[in-house]
């Protein structure tokens, strides 16, 4: 059993200091991270949760998962290790390159001249 626990459908509104206060209950906390649009910096409604020791996260589990926090149903369970990322490709993110998928540079029609073909 690992430490580090996976917690959804957290409230936008919730603060890891909120998080840290309600898997307190639970046993000691070694670390919360609310996870944000890189972007925006908004919430993306999931974080994760460290706690000292696995009686602590399993009990953690036990007491929160589909229990209401701040009028939502949470998800508790055990974090699963991070895969590496594969097959995303260049710069297009995994859309084909440049163009998006649409034909190179023009975005669309063949090409860099958009779907002309060499008139004047």
């Amino acid at each position: 059993m690992e430490k580090k626990l996976y917690v959804g459908n957290i409230s936008f509104k919730a603060t890891e200091e909120d998080i840290r206060e309600l898997f307190g209950r639970s046993g000691e906390v070694e670390s919360v991270k609310l996870i944000t649009d890189a972007h925006t910096g908004n919430p993306k409604g999931f974080g994760f949760v460290e706690m000292a020791n696995e009686e602590g996260a399993k009990k953690a589990i036990d007491e929160l998962n589909g229990t209401t926090f701040m009028e939502r149903s949470i998800t508790v369970a055990e974090a699963k290790p991070q895969q590496p990322r594969e097959g995303r490709g260049g710069f297009g993110g995994g859309r084909g390159g440049f163009g998006g998928g649409k034909g190179g540079f023009g975005g669309g029609k063949g090409g860099f001249g958009g779907g002309r073909s060499g008139r004047r």
